[in-house]
């Protein structure tokens, strides 16, 4: 006769399925022009799904573009722009919240020559993971970029990143600088928020 005894061992976990990777013409061809209020990035063959920018986001755009108008870049026609197509590596396409280029980045972009943003900013929503958001950072030196800034709208904060090691906390009359990317970007957090 047989016993069964009973256990409180938990029972195995099913193995995590692993994302589909696809091919960069792939994602492109599915991903790029995609108008679901989602962005999605591509990152060694695997779609990530971010949340766009909502409007209250592109309310700091806005701020930010009147601010950038004013710096010497624009008036050489360097230009900001919203989730724009990045290779940071041959396998990662990023498309930052907002991303600075220089007038001549303008013209090889416009022969179709990937550029690299000197100043990129992300707007962290609540549903962004933070470790993610830490890869990204690292991703985004490592490929070039002199300054990230992470705006955080709902704590009204500004970390400055001019290295993954080293940042500014920006908040209330807190002065964010773009520099050394964009030396004459500045602007006082508590007016980025409004």
């Amino acid at each position: 006769m047989s016993t069964s005894i009973a256990t409180n061992e938990p029972k195995p976990k099913a193995p995590l399925r692993q994302p589909r990777k696809v091919s960069k013409a792939r994602f492109l061809k599915e991903y790029a022009d995609q108008e679901d209020g989602y962005k999605y990035e591509w990152n060694d063959g695997i779609v990530e799904k971010y949340q766009g920018m909502n409007q209250q986001q592109a309310e700091i755009y806005f701020l930010l573009m009147a601010y950038f108008q004013k710096t010497e870049a624009s008036k050489t026609g360097g230009g900001l722009i919203t989730e724009t197509d990045m290779l940071t590596t041959p396998n990662q396409l990023r498309r930052p919240d907002i991303s600075f280029y220089t007038g001549e980045q303008r013209r090889l972009m416009k022969q179709g020559e990937n550029q690299i943003a000197p100043w990129v900013a992300e707007v962290i929503s609540p549903s962004d993971n933070a470790n993610k958001i830490n890869s990204k950072l690292d991703e985004y030196f490592l490929a070039g970029v002199q300054v990230v800034w992470h705006i955080f709208p709902e704590s009204k904060q500004v970390y400055v990143y001019t290295s993954p090691e080293s940042v500014t906390i920006c908040r209330g009359q807190t002065v964010c600088s773009a520099a050394p990317a964009l030396p004459d970007l500045v602007i006082n957090a508590e007016v980025l928020f409004g």
